[in-house]
């Protein structure tokens, strides 16, 4: 009896060791994956090593020391399992292996620190410094420190904005590129008058003040010649097209956050997303659920909103001449156009940094410049319909309106053959806009249109000779073009050939002036000197 009853017992303690081998096999066998960096090998391994454990568990009842030590092989193999799907860029599966290995061990130190490192990939600063004060780092260990101060830093940037290009500018763009952490300052999304959602200030602000900073989702770049096709820019179209159905496809959070913009459709009846969905602190949802991506409605949304890194509304700094790119920045994609724009973007490294061009009251709507609007209403409307819209901002209507339509339409005429007397065509406007009693902002739209005009008239010294009693100061131009189209390097570059001409060295109004209208075009992320650098002040040069 004795020995049947042995029997049962050493065919358990052999299952046992066979398994505990199988097990220690599996683990040698993933490990070894993981350092050799085969992750997607070492995530089938782990996997097989949970489902191993799993069924240990639930179907053989082991004792205490035994399910412990199971628990324990479970709870590294989802650990590790998350590491390598977050080397993948697989955050949404890397957080859920996370979830469950800190629900068998709260306090496991290696979940702890993945967890964290992939919310500091997500931008989740506050809540990734949560998991590594959880885990209880060694502000001494330098392999946790680095990622820990990072964390640090990000966070602080994310909740005050107090971003500092100055050292990066003034090397010359050399060198590891500006931190930057994804900020959100006093905007709201909401209905727009113009299309569909737009963004709005909260507060008012003045020139150059820091309004959004993002990266894109995805960015595709190349270094185009002017005498690139059509091919070219079709191949770096496409790679973008990739990279974003791939990052939606990994990280179901992004995915929910590019199915909130528009795909040109319905823009009516489109939801109002809360700014708070935008925000590094939000709160996050690993398991949260979105409609399989539709390929048709992806393509439509990144034909809608993605930007160009070489439109006449940004400044792509540290590129040169031959650059081009195309990007996807979720929130900035809900700032819509306007031939009067009060905001630009600044492009640095893979993020945006939208700011103001101009003073913004509150309550007032932010717009981009899509296109040139330092061009007349006719070659504005033919690049808004190439854009797919028509533009009836202010400007537009207010030149649209206008009873003497036809006498600046014949300036355009002469100015697009540009075979005549700038010098000419800019005392036609001026005297035209004194008989038609145009006032204000009005003579701002008006030279922001024929700006070509004034360009060549102000940058030239014959002309200048000729025509310069006839017609306003250059100074007197610039303020009511910035005025009513805000900050433009070409306008600044007239402002500060002005003062040169004028034999002004920089006095202090002026140098205050000039920083002013640097502020609307680079915002107010660098020191007077980086800011000096950029404007050439004492050679002014693109």
């Amino acid at each position: 009896m004795r020995e049947t009853e042995a029997l049962p017992q050493e065919e358990e303690m052999e299952e046992k060791e066979e398994e505990e081998e199988r097990m220690q096999n599996l683990r040698s066998k993933a490990t070894e994956l993981l350092l050799r960096e085969e992750y997607k090998g070492s995530i089938q391994v782990y996997t097989q090593i949970i489902s191993l454990c799993q069924h240990c568990i639930s179907k053989k009842s082991p004792d205490a020391a035994h399910l412990s030590k199971l628990h324990k092989t479970l709870c590294l193999a989802f650990s590790n399992r998350a590491e390598a799907l977050a080397r993948l860029l697989e955050f949404s599966e890397a957080l859920r292996d996370c979830e469950e290995a800190l629900r068998i061990e709260k306090s496991h130190f290696k979940t702890l620190l993945c967890k964290g490192k992939i919310l500091l990939s997500l931008n989740r600063y506050s809540m990734a410094l949560d998991c590594f004060k959880a885990a209880n780092l060694d502000p001494q260990a330098n392999e946790n420190s680095d990622v820990v101060d990072k964390c640090k830093k990000l966070d602080f940037l994310s909740r005050t904005g107090s971003f500092d290009v100055t050292d990066w500018v003034l090397s010359g763009f050399r060198g590891k590129l500006p931190e930057f952490a994804e900020y959100v300052g006093a905007v709201e999304i909401r209905k727009s008058e113009i299309s569909g959602r737009g963004l709005f200030a909260t507060k008012n602000v003045e020139s150059g003040t820091l309004l959004l900073v993002t990266k894109a989702i995805a960015v595709d770049r190349a270094i185009m010649p002017q005498d690139s096709g059509e091919n070219a820019q079709l191949v770096i179209w496409k790679n973008f097209i990739d990279k974003v159905v791939e990052s939606a496809t990994k990280c179901s959070e992004i995915k929910s956050l590019i199915s909130k913009l528009s795909a040109g459709e319905d823009e009516e009846g489109l939801e109002v997303p809360e700014i708070g969905i935008f925000r590094p602190e939000a709160e996050m949802n690993s398991g949260i659920s979105v409609d399989k991506l539709d390929m048709g409605r992806m393509l439509s949304i990144l034909d809608v909103n993605s930007m160009l890194e070489d439109a006449i509304s940004a400044k792509v700094l540290g590129k040169n001449a031959d650059y081009h790119g195309v990007g996807l920045w979720i929130l900035a994609s809900f700032i819509n156009h306007s031939c009067d724009p009060n905001v630009r973007r600044l492009h640095i490294g893979d993020h945006v940094v939208v700011h103001a061009a101009r003073d913004v009251k509150a309550g007032e709507e932010l717009t981009f410049a899509y296109f040139d609007v330092l061009s007349p209403l006719n070659n504005r409307r033919e690049m808004a319909n190439n854009w797919g819209f028509l533009c009836r901002c202010k400007r537009c209507k207010f030149e649209d309106n206008v009873c003497y339509k036809h006498e600046t339409r014949e300036i355009e005429i002469a100015l697009g053959k540009g075979l005549v007397d700038m010098g000419s065509l800019v005392y036609r406007l001026e005297e035209g806009m004194r008989r038609w009693m145009v006032r204000g902002r009005g003579k701002g739209y008006l030279r922001a249109s024929f700006w070509e005009a004034y360009s060549r008239v102000f940058g030239s010294e014959k002309l200048m000779r000729k025509w310069g009693r006839k017609i306003p100061a250059a100074e007197a131009v610039v303020d009511t073009v910035v005025d009513a189209v805000g900050s433009d390097e070409r306008v600044v570059r007239v402002f500060m050939e002005g003062l040169k001409r004028g034999g002004i060295n920089g006095g202090v109004m002026e140098m205050e002036k000039a920083m002013k209208l640097g502020r609307g075009i680079y915002g107010k992320v660098m020191k007077k000197q980086a800011m000096r650098r950029l404007l050439q002040f004492s050679g002014t040069q693109e």
